[in-house]
């Protein structure tokens, strides 16, 4: 069950990506003109997308893919070029309809239901494999693995996320307030180490059925996230 931390900073997310960041994030996921910093972070959530597409099968023609925290559509996109019914779920509307408006001239196999909401909303219903990239890193690590717990209750094959892996230098980052510039900086991101992590989840008895598969870290400039699969026994 969502708690009182998440649900306070699910607030402040869409507040952040809805109203705030609206037009950095746009640029920021194009291949418009950007900072260098903002550069690092786009080449680093790239590297990162495609991690993440690269533990998917490369054929996923009648799979149903949940891109849980779709944002601008990169991925979901790509999912669905490969044939799966992808359910692209965001809570932030001004997203949701960037996306929708990118993949409208685009045309692929698969088919791509776009929705505003809870990517934990059971009514979206069961999925093969479910990517949340970048869309946890905002969250403490026992509402993480709340969030895990939910999804991969509705997960017949693998989980894939990421987290933001506690080091030296994303901390400093952080603290420094360097990532992008305060007028339009995302709620904090919340590291931890990655071996917190494995233990929080083996402690969560509603994941005894899943189990850690592969794991990479992906560090670009001032882009750090860490990928992580599960997988169902």
């Amino acid at each position: 069950m969502p708690t009182a931390t998440y649900e306070t900073r699910r607030s402040q997310l869409l507040d952040y990506f809805d109203r705030t960041a609206v037009e950095a994030w746009k640029r920021l996921t194009s291949d418009a003109p950007v900072s260098a910093v903002r550069t690092t972070v786009r080449e680093g959530r790239e590297r990162m997308r495609a991690t993440l597409l690269s533990w998917l099968p490369e054929d996923l023609t009648g799979r149903r893919v949940l891109d849980a925290g779709c944002g601008t559509g990169a991925l979901a996109v790509e999912a669905a070029t490969r044939g799966a019914e992808v359910v692209a779920v965001d809570l932030a509307p001004t997203l949701v309809g960037l996306a929708r408006e990118r993949a409208a001239g685009a045309s692929f196999p698969g088919r791509i239901e776009w929705v505003v909401g809870d990517m934990l909303d059971p009514g979206l219903g069961m999925f093969d494999y479910v990517v949340a990239m970048d869309s946890l890193i905002h969250y403490r690590a026992r509402d993480v693995v709340r969030v895990l717990a939910g999804l991969a209750a509705r997960t017949r094959f693998a989980l894939l996320f990421t987290f933001a892996p506690r080091t030296v230098l994303l901390a400093a980052m952080h603290t420094a307030g360097r990532v992008f510039p305060k007028s339009n900086r995302a709620p904090a991101i919340e590291p931890v180490a990655e071996r917190t992590l494995r233990r929080l989840i083996a402690a969560e008895p509603a994941l005894s059925g899943s189990a850690i598969g592969r794991t990479r870290r992906i560090q670009r400039g001032f882009y750090t996230s860490q990928a992580m699969e599960l997988m169902r026994r």
